[in-house]
């Protein structure tokens, strides 16, 4: 068993590298797929020096196999959206009390505690389907604040108007999360002026409108809600860990996540900063099941860490939950 608490008590980069090395080990002994696929690229943990020396398992795989480094029960599972007759993405969770510390703390480090927010939440499309991470996610932090008028709004875009119009010129502390085209819908029927809201989108039209490239979509948005900047959440059915952006379209991990760009004709081969490549994603969240996924998304990492989504392989999957298809 891994130590789960050291995963979110890193306080740099040396302790994150050890860390992902013994998870890393961790995984190759207790995860069969996983060892499967490390086996098949002569791959030990006696070859393994670094995190760029981690081989990352296709994100294509959560949809094949059950990806598991634990035998303890599942307690849930987390499956992505998809299109009648697609086949989805199960990640099979063993201990839900890790995600719901991943979401906490991962939340507390860019934006302080959820109790201080009001949580507002217009997520239809993920509420018409069971097994959302997302879904799961805000309704642990709509019961986290402290505010009764926190909660899902659905399609109610009247009393939604009323109540963030209201709690916003009240001077209270306002998340307001939504999908894509639910936030487009909202500004096309009202106009607002907020001074004390966050918006943040998560992404995905799912087929309910036109897709826009990014800075599109939050110049409609920033207009719409009045504010200077739309925040994103980075997340996936396959992560444990979001990373969030508060503008412009550069996102931060919390301290048990990194990204990697992999170079997109050698997918071995990890790239330097500022070179545009596949986003390899290290979760350590996602210690029981693999915390080395690299995933269909195209982007950049810069210098300081931050990372930019680009968009997306050719004639991959489209992805309904987590981001702008660019």
């Amino acid at each position: 068993m891994m130590d789960t608490n050291s995963i979110f008590n890193i306080s740099n980069q040396s302790e994150f590298e050890d860390l992902a090395l013994q998870v890393f080990k961790f995984q190759f002994e207790n995860n069969r797929i996983y060892r499967s696929f490390c086996d098949l690229l002569y791959k030990h943990p006696s070859d393994i020096k670094t995190i760029k020396d981690i081989p990352f398992l296709p994100i294509q795989f959560f949809k094949s196999h059950k990806i598991l480094s634990s035998k303890a029960p599942i307690k849930t599972t987390f499956s992505s959206s998809g299109t009648t007759g697609s086949i989805t993405s199960k990640h099979y969770v063993t201990d839900l009390d890790i995600y719901t510390q991943s979401f906490t703390k991962g939340f507390r480090q860019f934006y302080g505690n959820i109790e201080d927010y009001v949580i507002l939440a217009l997520l239809p499309s993920y509420l018409e389907r069971e097994g959302s991470s997302l879904v799961y996610m805000v309704d642990a932090m709509i019961k986290q604040s402290k505010y009764t008028e926190s909660g899902f709004y659905l399609n109610n875009h009247a009393e939604l108007k009323d109540t963030l119009t209201d709690l916003d010129s009240q001077g209270k502390k306002i998340l307001l999360i939504g999908v894509s085209f639910a936030l487009l819908d909202l500004v096309e029927t009202y106009q607002f002026n907020l001074n004390n809201t966050i918006i943040m989108e998560t992404g995905g039209m799912k087929g309910r409108r036109k897709e826009l490239i990014r800075e599109a979509l939050h110049t409609e948005l920033k207009m719409g809600f009045g504010v200077d900047a739309i925040h994103s959440e980075y997340g996936m059915t396959e992560l444990l860990s979001q990373g969030y952006s508060k503008g412009h379209g550069i996102f931060n991990c919390p301290d048990w996540m990194r990204i990697l760009t992999r170079d997109t004709e050698d997918p071995l081969t990890i790239q330097a900063h500022g070179k545009t490549g596949g986003i390899n994603v290290i979760d350590l969240a996602n210690v029981n099941s693999c915390s080395f996924i690299a995933t269909q998304d195209l982007g950049r990492v810069n210098s300081n860490g931050t990372f930019e989504i680009i968009g997306r392989f050719d004639n991959s999957d489209i992805r309904g939950c987590n981001l702008m298809v660019l």
